[in-house]
């Protein structure tokens, strides 16, 4: 499955005619970041990782061992919506590795799969789904019920 996502967003890059894919992750203390390569380097992201210096991301690294790996996860990629009229931008989330490809203890993906994990041994199961809140109201002149859905999107 993981070979049909890399392919579907390669396929996706090249016709869509998308100029530019972030690479977004989060910082120790929630905050997105992200930088951005071209379509040329999306492959090669895939497939190894984009290193960056992680020593200017807030509790990621010191100066001397500043250097981790940006890992997207093919599974989160989507064409950005506001693109602008001269070309589109996609995002992907990413996970956070050391050089050597291990996990990067300080990133925030890995904590909540590490939790998880965890949480998994001893029995419990996690879900996430949208929670929806429904409204009834009556309008005076009609009389007639009117159902007002909003929907909250839960993490």
């Amino acid at each position: 499955m993981h070979e049909q996502q890399k392919d579907y967003v390669l396929r996706t890059v090249e016709e869509r005619g998308i100029r530019l894919v972030r690479l977004w992750f989060t910082d120790v203390l929630g905050n997105l970041k992200s930088f951005a390569i071209s379509p040329a380097e999306m492959e090669n992201a895939l497939n190894d990782g984009m290193s960056f210096d992680g020593s200017s991301i807030d509790g990621y690294s010191r100066v001397q061992e500043s250097d981790v790996l940006a890992l997207p996860d093919a599974n989160t990629f989507e064409v950005l919506p506001w693109a602008d009229a001269k070309g589109a931008e996609a995002r992907v989330f990413c996970d956070i590795a050391k050089l050597d490809g291990t996990p990067f203890d300080g990133d925030p993906r890995q904590v909540l799969k590490r939790n998880l994990g965890l949480a998994r041994d001893k029995g419990y199961s996690f879900y996430v789904a949208p929670r929806h809140r429904i409204f009834l109201s009556r309008t005076s002149r009609q009389h007639e019920h009117t159902c007002l859905a909003r929907r909250r999107w839960l993490l």
